[in-house]
């Protein structure tokens, strides 16, 4: 995979927060950890700042934009926030605890 270049400001603002599911969990059977990434973050961009903020090795990069939906709170029309994720798989031998901080 390639690896772009990016400042460690950039890493951290690329990285918003790991998602921690039933389904997200099952993956870390297949060496896979899933972070909410921010929407404008490319591939390469995910790959570097997993590698560059927990010191692994990134074999692939999947990501996935989810839209917002339009919901309905007390009568008043509203609408959540359009997410993206990213489901990272490492090279063998690697590990992220997502419990544990940076």
């Amino acid at each position: 995979m390639k690896t772009a270049k990016i400042t460690k400001e950039r890493m951290y603002q690329v990285i918003v927060a790991p998602v921690v599911t039933e389904k997200s969990t099952m993956g870390s059977e297949h060496n896979q950890v899933t972070f909410t990434v921010r929407r404008d973050a490319t591939k390469n961009e995910i790959g570097a700042a997993v590698e560059g903020l927990f010191d692994v090795k990134v074999t692939k990069v999947n990501t996935l934009r989810r839209p917002g939906k339009e919901k309905i709170f007390r009568g008043h029309k509203g609408r959540r926030a359009a997410t993206k994720m990213a489901m990272v798989t490492l090279a063998e031998g690697n590990s992220i605890d997502v419990t544990s901080g940076i």
